[in-house]
């Protein structure tokens, strides 16, 4: 019996470093404007990162003039911030685990995207545009405001800026009217 214990409390206390935490994961951290843990934080930041790459990739192919403007500023930014995330980490000044690949909600997203052309890409892409980078402008304040590793803290206040400027021009593409076929024609 004390054998069982034993292994249910390893099991028990071993489970949140193996996942999110349940307020991240159900939301109620960023209503009650908490920071995330680190392990939380590294964990959703390289998944954001992952999925704004591959899916303003989609873009770069699918997309019209100005989504393929936007894609191509996202690739390389969401690059930079993934390569300088994975720098903290290796570096050993943050203590968590990187993700090897995107979790089933936004890998489910992409494959949304990659079965989408026209209107339909345009319509789907900019709101998700818009979506990650809310959640993302959310998570970062949380963490540059509370969060426990100095080191990453510190770099989540200097990514904002930009992550905010991304929601901006992300809203700006979501306004553009999609083009009309026959437009002009009377």
């Amino acid at each position: 019996m004390r054998r069982t214990m034993i292994v249910i409390a390893c099991i028990l206390l071993g489970t949140p470093a193996l996942a999110q935490s349940v307020g991240e994961k159900t939301g109620v951290n960023s209503m009650l404007g908490v920071s995330p843990s680190t392990a939380d934080f590294v964990k959703q930041v390289a998944i954001s990162d992952m999925f704004e790459i591959e899916s303003n990739k989609l873009a770069q192919q699918k997309g019209n003039a100005a989504e393929k403007t936007f894609a191509s500023q996202m690739v390389t930014d969401h690059t930079k911030t993934s390569t300088e995330l994975k720098g903290l980490v290796s570096s050993g000044k943050v203590k968590a685990e990187l993700p090897a690949a995107l979790d089933s909600s936004h890998q489910s997203k992409l494959d949304k995207l990659k079965g989408t052309s026209g209107n339909d890409f345009s319509s789907e892409f900019s709101s998700m545009q818009v979506s990650a980078h809310k959640d993302a402008v959310d998570l970062f304040e949380r963490y540059s405001k509370g969060g426990d590793n100095p080191d990453l803290k510190d770099w989540a206040g200097k990514t904002l800026p930009a992550l905010k400027h991304h929601l901006q021009m992300a809203q700006d593409l979501d306004k553009k009217p999609p083009p009309t076929v026959g437009e002009g024609k009377k």
